[in-house]
């Protein structure tokens, strides 16, 4: 079973990269550590695959939330603390899995990449 770890990102904040390199990372490492020990071990085995994908907006990003939790995906919404480029409380990236490919895909597979 291969596994992947997706980074959904708010295309419409238009994060300068230093901001938008350390979201995605704040989602990946923050998603790592809410999900399952042993998925975690076997995605590190396989090359820990990742891959940033951009959404419209945060009602957008929201509803990928939603439809990675009903699908039981491990997830990690990121909320911006404020203190430089963005608003406090702003919502800007969403961490899915590391999870089975196919599942993640099922979900996420029409988004393109950042």
């Amino acid at each position: 079973m291969g596994l992947k770890q997706v980074i959904l990102v708010r295309k419409d904040l238009k994060l300068p990269k230093g901001k938008l390199g350390a979201q995605t990372a704040h989602a990946a490492v923050e998603a790592v550590l809410n999900s399952d020990k042993k998925k975690v071990e076997e995605w590190r085995k396989q090359g820990q695959k990742k891959v940033v994908l951009k959404v419209k907006d945060e009602k957008e990003l929201l509803e990928f939330l939603e439809l990675a939790k009903a699908a039981k995906l491990k997830t990690a919404l990121i909320t911006d603390a404020g203190k430089t480029v963005i608003a406090p409380g702003t919502k800007t990236c969403l961490g899915i899995g590391p999870d089975d490919e196919e599942d993640i895909d099922s979900i996420t597979g029409s988004l393109k990449m950042v």
